[in-house]
């Protein structure tokens, strides 16, 4: 067997550590997703969630919100007009910002996220992360041995069944 560089180096290799635990996790929350029938990504959901929570914002300010480069959100603004989940208008006050809002699909989105999803999701987590104490590395080293185990959609359990 292949030894796991990453995870031998440690705290020089942290970032990469994190970012792989990231990964895993978003991409099972994509299968809990997808499960349910929805197109959307979970890199997506923060968007649709700032939006929710504080309204339209222009797209310096969803950034912000998000934690990302204005760059990132301006990629993921522009897949969220592509798949009707958002809308952006030019600013009342100046035409060269774009005010962004959810559209009707993605209001209904969110509706079932945080009816559905994002209950599920956070159990799961919660789940994953149950009993974890002690030194960072040897909570990574349990939490990537659970998520290999387990993946978080088996721990979010069965999806509902009602329509999108």
């Amino acid at each position: 067997m292949t030894e796991d560089v990453v995870r031998a180096l440690g705290l020089l290799c942290l970032g990469t550590r994190l970012r792989r635990v990231g990964e895993r996790l978003q991409a099972d929350t994509d299968a809990i997703i997808a499960a349910r029938g929805l197109e959307i990504s979970a890199s997506q959901f923060p968007y649709l969630a700032s939006l929710d929570r504080l309204g339209p914002l222009t797209l310096g300010e969803l950034a912000t919100s998000v934690g990302v480069s204005q760059p990132g959100a301006t990629r993921s603004v522009n897949a969220l007009i592509r798949q009707g989940y958002v809308t952006a208008e030019p600013a009342a006050d100046d035409q060269r910002r774009k005010i962004i809002a959810l559209s009707e699909k993605g209001r209904r989105t969110v509706d079932i996220g945080k009816s559905e999803l994002w209950p599920r999701v956070t159990a799961a987590v919660s789940d994953l992360c149950t009993d974890l104490d002690g030194a960072l590395l040897a909570q990574l080293d349990t939490i990537e041995a659970r998520l290999e185990a387990t993946p978080l959609a088996d721990r979010a359990g069965p999806p509902k069944t009602s329509e999108a």
